[in-house]
């Protein structure tokens, strides 16, 4: 089949990831990427794979005649037997553009679990509810990335009918045990063997909640736990003012390397003890995942789908609680202590990954929709 793909933007985050593994692993289908805003990090990557992208340079959180305009020739001209559209933007644009164009097989993503006041820009929380209206005439399906996507969209108003949820996949080549990396890693850090490491993939942004990472840590620290910990990320460097001031203020300047963003995530994973997740919102967190598929268990706030992610193999806190989270970490450090256990853990987060989100059964999950014989 010909599928094109109609995305808000190809930023680094965590819908473009998915959309970008999706495209490049699935050899069965022929894929064309638009994203309304530019190419991104993941237009040029998804033309190294052999994948056709177009950006229509709409701003961000505006959309334009002259794109519209674009995007409808796109989609006449191409006939795509299907079109998978990526968040709630690109829902309403895409979607109705591609009915307008003769498409009928028209499937919608959404990968967001919490639209806040305050937490969700305005815009995005417009064009949500006016997609709850729209749901019933323009996809066939909607495609949720968490059950909890699922169950929040349901309260809103969606088409109940038409919510189904595929987990992320993940490479499970890329994303494993890898000794070589951890041990290069962590010697470039001046991080020892026995020194716990601990780390925190994510951009710098509210929903991520760092502030109550650090405020965990400054209790770790106050108890005489000695540890460090890596924060990595668009925006997390010393030129982030915030950032710097809440070290300074929780005295973790000694503690803290401030990384920036890499593009070397599976190694960093491997480099780690225990990867903490402190965010206030998510709704398929991936750094979860990926940390879980190195080998590495995880502390993460009850967000999304984070809890089920780690089953029995981690520890779940309630978000934007810093005593619980600094609770959930200690206890994570004194399993550490015992080696045996600690890698029996460790084996049963990778093993977690394989049976539940391996980047074959979310392409499988996806032809499966694609295919079907659903129709209005």
């Amino acid at each position: 089949m010909k599928i094109i793909h109609v995305i808000t933007g190809l930023s680094d985050g965590g819908a473009e990831d998915v959309l970008y593994r999706l495209c490049s692993n699935d050899h069965l289908n022929t894929h064309i990427v638009v994203s309304l805003m530019d190419k991104g990090k993941y237009g040029p990557l998804l033309h190294e794979e052999g994948i056709t992208v177009h950006w229509l340079n709409m701003p961000q959180g505006r959309v334009t005649i002259s794109g519209m305009v674009k995007l409808y020739r796109l989609i006449r001209s191409l006939k795509p037997d299907v079109v998978q559209t990526w968040m709630y933007h690109a829902d309403l644009v895409g979607g109705v553009l591609a009915r307008l164009a003769g498409v009928s097989r028209v499937f919608w993503g959404i990968h967001n679990s919490t639209l806040e006041p305050g937490k969700s820009r305005r815009s995005t929380i417009a064009v949500a509810h006016l997609n709850t209206y729209l749901s019933r005439w323009i996809p066939v399906g909607i495609v949720c990335c968490a059950e909890r996507a699922r169950e929040v969209h349901r309260t809103l108003g969606f088409a109940v009918g038409k919510l189904l949820v595929i987990s992320n996949g993940y490479d499970l080549n890329i994303f494993k045990p890898d000794t070589t990396a951890r041990l290069r890693l962590r010697a470039g850090w001046g991080v020892g063997h026995d020194v716990p490491l601990l780390g925190m993939v994510g951009r710098f942004d509210p929903l991520k909640d760092h502030e109550n990472l650090l405020r965990a840590l400054a209790r770790i620290k106050q108890a005489d736990i000695s540890f460090r910990c890596v924060l990595v990320g668009r925006g997390l460097s010393a030129a982030n003012a915030q950032l710097v001031s809440w070290l300074e203020q929780y005295g973790l300047r000694n503690e803290v390397l401030l990384l920036g963003q890499r593009s070397d995530v599976p190694a960093v994973m491997n480099a780690l003890d225990l990867h903490v997740l402190s965010s206030s919102c998510e709704a398929f967190p991936n750094v979860v995942a990926e940390a879980m598929a190195c080998g590495t268990p995880c502390v993460t706030t009850d967000v999304g789908d984070a809890a089920f992610m780690v089953g029995d193999t981690g520890w779940v806190t309630l978000p934007s609680d810093a005593v619980q989270l600094a609770g959930a970490i200690e206890s994570a450090l004194t399993a550490r202590g015992d080696v045996a256990d600690w890698q029996v853990r460790c084996e049963a987060a990778r093993m977690r990954v394989i049976e539940h989100f391996s980047l074959e059964k979310m392409v499988a999950a996806y032809h499966a929709v694609w295919e079907s014989d659903d129709e209005e």
